[in-house]
């Protein structure tokens, strides 16, 4: 791109000191494989948008203090620039919080471990790890802003602010100052942004003078512009959070959105001559244990698919909303030509089924790790683990008689056996805190699973584990084993294990079991697993986790990205914690991302 400028006038965003309306998607390239930014990318020029919009959540690229990564599927250089050759604009949007249903809204867990601190303030505790990761972030930013020839137009500082937390005006000020000084230090140029709903609270105290005023919304145009323009007098109105869609959690089911509801709001807003960001254009998928949850009284974790009912499904194709809203934006900007040739193909047929084959209990690949003797139930954050699974076990001596376990809070599921005999569950989202034991004499053991940590509102940074008290027949057991669950490894772990024990006759499904599957392909390409039949747990493909799936849905299917596949022999490894007895692996055609409300 040749060197430009942007700035804010007086009624509209100027580029290069002419007016210009901007029409961007959200893409959150930490969601999408780095192989497919590209096609992604194009697909939203196509749609007639200018303009691409991220997030960067921090505590991916900082998993621990003062490690920053930012190759492969975190390259944001890589990323921007294939948004330039594109010919598109960007907007950056580094937090450092988030939201995004990510977890812990991208704060890294490692800052709650430990004493308090006081996050999105101007602690000082704070404010140094958040300088760090920005100082990090702008190294790759401000060389990509457009009057140093790249394609970045706009930054935003924080995100819905003016939602969080019950800090003085001055207290606020004093933090989003803070982030706006470490921006300008660093050499940020481009125009500072903040978001906000548009009520008059969130507005009044989420922002600075010196921040342009936009909004996030999803219907309502005309009222939600009005509220906006009041906070914000002068310059150019901007939904930069244009709600097309909404995410799922487990337990519920697939959120969709009228297509000829969203066609109408968007219509209003570009009648109207806002700018506007499409939140999502393309959602993507929450790989690995990524995903966010939210509660609001009731625990709600989010799905692995991230696919957002949004213009461009989670596999990369094409829905009714994104022709929907190729037409709209037609009527108010120039569009190249484009067929549904121009895009990616339906998803091929699915590969027949494969064996699904059982190498080992959990608990037997855990025999070899490391265990933390503690005098109390410790939780995560107390070692120091971020996100996964810990498995606790204690010997019993309280007697045959069937005894009482009962868990001040679990966060957030709980597998509990004794002598490895399966009892059962524990729920946070069913507030489940007691079980009977069959008897009070054995080892009791208890898997726990993080199913994502809290991304909005006050109990954003809790501990995850076993929150204590934890009494069996209404005494604390005096010593616990606490192992730390290497579910990245596990595919490597199976693999040593299927290299040297045959696979036994019958699956051990007593509990949680680690399955292999081989699946052989001609040539690279998307897949879509199928895990009706399996129960709850994690999918890989090779050494990528895939994500979670669950029984309850409403997800049922797993998107498997192309890159990650090869010509030949494809290993899948699955942990399923709750063994339905299926021996076979499914593929399907289609996204199984559950029923819809009607």
């Amino acid at each position: 791109m040749a060197t430009g400028s942007f700035r804010i006038g007086e009624r509209d965003f100027l580029l290069d000191d002419e007016p210009f309306r901007v029409i961007s998607g959200a893409l959150h390239y930490f969601r999408v494989h780095p192989d497919q930014w590209a096609d992604r990318i194009r697909a939203a020029r196509l749609m007639g948008l200018n303009t691409i919009e991220t997030y960067v959540p921090w505590n991916e690229h900082e998993p621990r203090p003062g490690v920053f990564v930012d190759d492969g599927p975190l390259d944001l250089a890589r990323f921007l620039d294939l948004v330039a050759a594109e010919g598109l604009y960007a907007i950056v949007r580094p937090g450092p919080y988030i939201c995004a249903e990510w977890d812990g809204g991208g704060l890294p867990a490692w800052l709650f471990f430990g004493s308090p601190i006081g996050v999105r303030s101007a602690d000082p505790r704070f404010l140094a790890p958040v300088t760090r990761f920005l100082d990090r972030v702008l190294e790759i930013v401000v060389p990509r802003q457009i009057d140093r020839g790249g394609p970045v137009i706009l930054m935003q500082v924080e995100n819905e602010y003016g939602a969080y937390g019950d800090f003085t005006i001055d207290e606020r000020e004093e933090y989003l100052r803070a982030l706006r000084d470490t921006y300008l230090s660093a050499g940020v140029t481009v125009p500072l942004t903040s978001v906000d709903q548009p009520t008059d609270e969130m507005l009044s105290r989420g922002s600075l003078p010196e921040l342009h005023r936009t909004g996030s919304f999803g219907g309502n145009v005309d009222e939600r512009l009005r509220v906006l323009r009041t906070h914000q007098p002068t310059g150019p109105l901007m939904c930069s959070e244009f709600w097309c869609g909404w995410f799922d959690y487990w337990g519920s089911f697939h959120r969709t959105s009228s297509t000829a509801a969203s066609v109408a709001s968007l219509e209003a807003l570009l009648e109207a001559g806002a700018s506007v960001n499409i939140y999502m254009f393309h959602g993507g998928t929450n790989f690995g244990l990524t995903n966010g949850a939210n509660d609001k009284g009731v625990f709600e974790p989010t799905i692995t698919s991230y696919d957002y009912d949004a213009p461009l499904d989670e596999a990369g194709r094409p829905t009714e909303k994104f022709w929907a809203f190729r037409e709209v934006i037609s009527r108010y900007a120039p569009l190249p030509e484009a067929t549904a040739a121009d895009l990616l193909p339906p998803l091929q047929a699915a590969p027949a089924p494969v064996p699904l084959e059982p190498v080992a209990a959990l608990a037997a690949l855990l025999d070899a790790e490391p265990a933390h003797r503690r005098e109390h139930a410790p939780t995560m954050d107390e070692l120091d683990v971020a996100r996964g699974f810990l498995r606790y076990e204690t010997r019993l001596d309280r007697g045959e008689a069937p005894v009482v376990l009962a868990i001040g809070e679990v966060r957030d599921r709980a597998w509990v056996s004794l002598d490895g005999v399966p009892v059962g569950t524990l729920s946070r989202d069913r507030r489940e805190r007691t079980l009977v034991l069959p008897r009070g004499a054995g080892v009791l053991g208890i898997l726990v699973e993080d199913q994502g940590r809290v991304n909005y509102g006050p109990r954003i940074g809790e501990d995850k584990g076993l929150i204590g008290p934890v009494t069996v027949g209404g005494v604390a057991p005096a010593a616990w084993d606490v192992v730390v669950v290497p579910w990245e490894n596990l595919p490597a772990l199976a693999a040593e294990v299927a290299a040297v024990e045959s696979v036994p006759d019958a699956a051990p499904i007593a509990g949680a079991t680690v399955f292999r599957a081989v699946v052989e392909l001609d040539a690279p390409r998307d897949l879509v697993l199928d895990l009706t039949a399996l129960g709850t747990g994690l999918a890989w493909i090779g050494d990528t986790c895939l994500g979670r799936f669950w029984q309850t849905g409403p997800q049922h299917s797993l998107f498997v990205p192309a890159p990650l596949t090869a010509a030949g022999r494809n290993v899948v490894t699955v942990l399923d914690l709750e063994p339905t007895g299926a021996d076979a692996l499914a593929f399907s055609d289609r996204l199984l991302l559950g029923p819809v409300e009607w």
